[in-house]
């Protein structure tokens, strides 16, 4: 670490409240957490009584997403990485879950405290790769994925109190098949096919959704089913390229499936996406049979513990991949005790 930085960090940590510019860092590390159709359904609010930074809801999928599962995933996601950043700039990070039965748009909340260890959370390892991980939906190679990293990724989701597992490849294959009879449904929905193209940027530049030199082909064996962020699978507009034969796929669970439950699973997530990025992993998200409820009881054990699956992460090696864009930090931060988000209905 620089000189530099150290004055720049000390100067930050010098007052109770981290100043404006440290506070659009930390949204800055926040929202570059992954969402779904890159919606970015978050705003952040700086309470007026404490340092404190609030998460709150908005920018609801309606059809896809109608009881906001996905969103809080996401919610859960932001909050990690604010509280990687809240670490790796010395404080401690106080987390609370969905603090205010009455605001039910009001998510999370994390105190920013003092502490003497600045090193918490692996701040500097974590903090580094959330400005690298973004997803990546082209074909990986074959090469295997260690052990030893898969163990790594296993205890950073129980970490955040989750449970990650690596499935046989007899039971991948069946999981794929789950995902493709989610896809062909959300293909043939007029309602879901119409809120995914929305978030789908083609023909001019935006600051949300998906561009199109992010969406990646389609796998030309049929066998990965990747979304369709089009919905249309006419081969002769679609391109389509081999993904490998022999995918390894994680599954993220948790052993309830209230409200809070999605938001530690989203850190959970979170903190498994970045440890992979740290190791050199690329990664994609399959989330298709979570939307349709009988279709996300298939994917779970029932004599597991947990069984109430959140997310099939594919991983892999293979090219990086084009990142998706974000909105200016200075659209999600609210400092205006007047400004609090209207409750979304999440």
């Amino acid at each position: 670490m620089s000189a530099a930085h150290l004055v720049r960090q000390e100067a930050a940590m010098s007052s109770t409240y981290p100043d404006s510019a440290t506070l659009e860092k930390l949204v800055s590390a926040a929202v570059a957490a992954p969402s779904m159709h890159n919606t970015q359904p978050w705003r952040f609010r700086l309470a007026a009584d404490a340092p404190t930074l609030e998460i709150h809801a908005e920018r609801a999928l309606p059809y896809e997403d109608p009881h906001g599962r996905a969103l809080h995933l996401a919610a859960g996601a932001a909050l990690f990485n604010l509280r990687v950043a809240v670490a790796h700039l010395g404080w401690k990070p106080v987390t609370r879950l969905l603090p205010d039965p009455d605001r039910p748009g009001l998510l999370a909340a994390v105190r920013i405290a003092r502490q003497a260890n600045a090193r918490a959370l692996h701040a500097t390892d974590l903090y580094d790769a959330i400005w690298r991980r973004h997803s990546s939906r082209l074909p990986f190679t074959e090469e295997a994925v260690p052990g030893l990293v898969l163990l790594d990724l296993v205890e950073a989701a129980q970490l955040e109190g989750a449970k990650l597992t690596v499935p046989t490849p007899h039971e991948v294959e069946r999981l794929l098949r789950v995902t493709a009879q989610a896809e062909h449904r959300s293909h043939d929905d007029p309602y879901r096919s119409v809120e995914s193209r929305r978030w789908t940027c083609r023909d001019e530049p935006s600051d949300s959704g998906i561009p199109s030199d992010a969406l990646g082909p389609q796998d030309a064996f049929e066998r990965m089913p990747m979304r369709d962020f089009s919905a249309q699978r006419s081969q002769e507009r679609l391109p389509s390229r081999p993904f490998e034969r022999t995918p390894t796929l994680a599954c993220l669970a948790t052993g309830h499936d209230r409200r809070s439950d999605w938001l530690r699973a989203g850190q959970s997530l979170q903190h498994v996406l970045l440890v992979a990025t740290a190791h050199g992993l690329r990664t994609s998200l399959l989330h298709q049979a979570m939307e349709w409820p009988d279709l996300r009881s298939r994917l779970g054990n029932p004599t597991a513990a947990f069984d109430h699956v959140h997310m099939l992460i594919r991983l892999g090696y293979g090219p990086e991949g084009a990142p998706t864009p974000r909105r200016a930090t200075r659209m999600f931060l609210d400092l205006d005790e007047a400004s609090t988000p209207e409750d979304p209905g999440a």
